[in-house]
């Protein structure tokens, strides 16, 4: 059966849409793993495209959801339908590990040969282990590699204001 697309929608465009989900943060990489596949089989199975997947690690929620206080974030971005979307969502209602998800829409009308997707099978299996907890960040006890953002420290003065470096250059230099 062909999916159903909206009238609002122009022919052979689909709408892009960005899912974050939240799991238990004592889910295992296997379970995490089957969770990851079981929605990209719906995602393939309602006839959408995955452009992007990704695992945020373990970090503090804002507020406790289901009396827990950190979670593992996983973050989608694909193309599909509405139909997709409410398909997506019942299925992570049904998965015990899920304590909260957050779909958006983010474009119309996406021609979807215009957009590639950026998953491949390492990127794919690689989103099931999730990074390290930012407690272990913030104080150093993360693995050599994770504390300094994705450009490494080269390129870190690219990212500071002309006025910071300026303030650090006229400042007295403190004595030793």
């Amino acid at each position: 059966m062909a999916p159903l697309q909206s009238l609002r929608d122009a022919p052979g465009t689909k709408r892009e849409y960005e899912t974050i989900f939240i799991l238990r943060p004592d889910t295992p990489n296997d379970t995490i793993s089957q969770i990851n596949t079981r929605v990209r089989g719906v995602i393939d199975g309602m006839q959408g495209n995955l452009l992007k997947l990704d695992n945020w690690g373990k970090r503090k929620l804002a507020y406790e959801v289901h009396k827990q206080l950190k979670g593992v974030y996983l973050y989608w971005r694909y193309l599909g339908g509405s139909n997709l979307v409410e398909e997506l969502e019942r299925n992570l209602r049904m998965i015990d590990s899920v304590i909260r998800y957050y779909t958006v829409k983010v474009g119309v009308d996406v021609d979807p040969n215009a957009r590639p997707t950026e998953v491949t099978d390492e990127s794919f299996a690689a989103a099931a282990t999730p990074g390290p907890d930012e407690e272990e960040i913030a104080t150093g006890a993360a693995p050599r590699g994770f504390e300094d953002d994705e450009y490494g420290d080269e390129y870190a003065d690219d990212f500071v204001a002309p006025e910071a470096k300026a303030a650090v250059e006229e400042a007295p230099k403190a004595v030793e």
